[in-house]
């Protein structure tokens, strides 16, 4: 399958969860469904496909560049050369922007922030996660966690 279509399918497989994590009501089997069928399996796609970027069995690094691996710059670089390294990066970034709203929304409802405020964060988590998190995270300190008595985020 060329990679361009498993890039496509991964955007369109995470689209209704953060549908569903935005507008439907929330629930044990909403997390859930977001869970089990949204992040576990492409987080289980992720797993199966990183080492065989990594051993480059599957469309390997041209000999011309440093081999891909996480220690260096250039061995990052590396991988989001290929269009597999660039694809499964995109899915880790699809599985844990995912997560990452999931426990935002949940957070945030169990802390008493309504919709109101939570879609546009939530939009910043899809659109530019760690900066989404950074902004639920300082909207928390200031709002409903006084920085006297602030405390990590259940």
């Amino acid at each position: 399958m060329p990679w361009e279509t498993v890039f496509s399918f991964a955007n369109l497989w995470a689209l209704p969860f953060w549908l569903l994590l935005t507008f439907a009501p929330r629930s044990e089997l909403t997390g859930r469904i977001i869970l089990f069928g949204g992040i576990a399996p492409l987080a289980f796609v992720y797993a199966v496909l990183l080492p065989l970027i990594m051993s480059g069995a599957v469309d390997p690094v041209g000999p011309e560049n440093a081999p891909a691996d996480f220690t260096t710059l250039a061995g990052v670089m590396a991988l989001f050369d290929s269009e597999g390294g660039t694809t499964i990066g995109w899915m880790h970034y699809l599985a844990f922007d995912l997560f990452v709203g999931l426990w935002v929304a949940r957070n945030a409802d169990r802390y008493g922030f309504g919709r109101f405020v939570q879609v546009p964060i939530l939009f910043f988590v899809l659109m530019a996660g760690p900066l989404g998190l950074a902004l639920y995270l300082l909207l928390r300190l200031t709002v409903k966690n006084p920085p006297e008595n602030a405390e990590l985020p259940s």
